[in-house]
């Protein structure tokens, strides 16, 4: 596989091995995205136990206000702070 292969696979592992652990194996509870959050991004997120700032998150990126983030969601997530991140290192 190319990088970029290996890259869109390791993002859909990602989201499968937290999703369904509270319900919906395709979508993620509040609760599956902050251990995703903690677990995957604690680098960028910090180990932050601090619940208003999860809810503004999962507020922020339940786009269509089902109370979960479904794949669609998460990737939005993904491709925004991957789009910081490469501002961030392009002006250095």
């Amino acid at each position: 596989m190319s990088q970029l292969q290996q890259a869109m696979a390791m993002l859909i592992a990602a989201f499968h091995k937290y999703s369904g652990k509270e319900g919906d194996k395709l979508t993620l509870s509040k609760g599956e995205l902050k251990d995703l959050l903690q677990n995957e991004l604690g680098d960028v997120f910090g180990k932050t136990a601090d619940k208003a700032a999860i809810d503004k998150i999962f507020k922020d990126l339940d786009a269509d206000a089902d109370g979960t983030v479904d794949f669609q969601e998460y990737v939005t997530l993904v491709a925004c702070l991957t789009m910081l991140c490469n501002e961030f290192f392009t002006k250095k």
